[in-house]
């Protein structure tokens, strides 16, 4: 019996050289992981622990979205979108990553995409303020001012008091021809705490035209 007992301590310490007896650490551990390194500014291992997850299990969407906000982080458009693309692949219903993707869209001035991504981001989740704000901000950049000021009337509609919203649909109104209307929004930024609206209503509003109708 002793004998029988050292032979089976001796393959169990074989095994466990090996590796074959070491628990895995499973996908979500290396995700874990990687978000504990990416808040603290260590990159690279997050890269590296979010690889990890994803040769574990090539379906964690959650190591891919994270993977591309790190390579958006660093300038990697391309990585980034590939990335965010896989995810949303594996699970059409994070949010998350179809408004990182606009974000890419527009930086690569695919502005009718990234305004796509942030409808669907949108319908996703109602309240996601920063959606309709890029989302506007993307249908400036198509000269649709009527439409992007409805997103920033919709954020409003939920923050009345959204320095942002109001900041941009004052710009909106201005470029759009409502001078006087825009000059109130900016107004009501700098009210907010905005200073550089002040800076733009020095600019743009301090003539007849932009007084308020009576």
């Amino acid at each position: 019996m002793n004998r029988l007992r050292k032979v089976f301590l001796s393959l169990s310490m074989a095994f466990l050289s090996t590796g074959f007896l070491v628990a895995q650490k499973t996908a979500e551990q290396y995700i874990d992981y990687g978000i504990k390194k990416l808040e603290n500014n260590e990159f690279m291992e997050a890269i590296v622990s979010f690889n990890e997850a994803i040769s574990v299990n090539n379906k964690s969407y959650q190591a891919y979205y994270m993977r591309g906000n790190i390579k958006q982080q660093f300038s990697d458009v391309h990585g980034a979108m590939k990335d965010y693309n896989t995810a949303i692949e594996i699970n059409p219903k994070l949010t998350e990553a179809y408004f990182e993707r606009g974000n890419v869209k527009y930086l690569l001035q695919d502005y009718y995409g990234a305004i796509d991504d942030y409808t669907r981001t949108i319908e996703l989740n109602e309240n996601n303020l920063d959606a309709y704000y890029k989302r506007g901000q993307a249908k400036q950049q198509l000269e649709a001012y009527q439409d992007a000021i409805n997103d920033c009337t919709q954020i409003l509609s939920k923050d009345t008091n959204n320095v942002d919203a109001y900041f941009l649909r004052g710009v909106l109104r201005i470029e759009y021809g409502q001078l006087s209307e825009g000059c109130l929004d900016l107004s009501k930024a700098g009210e907010l705490g905005d200073l550089k609206a002040y800076e733009m209503i020095r600019e743009k509003c301090n003539d007849a035209r932009s007084s308020p109708r009576k």
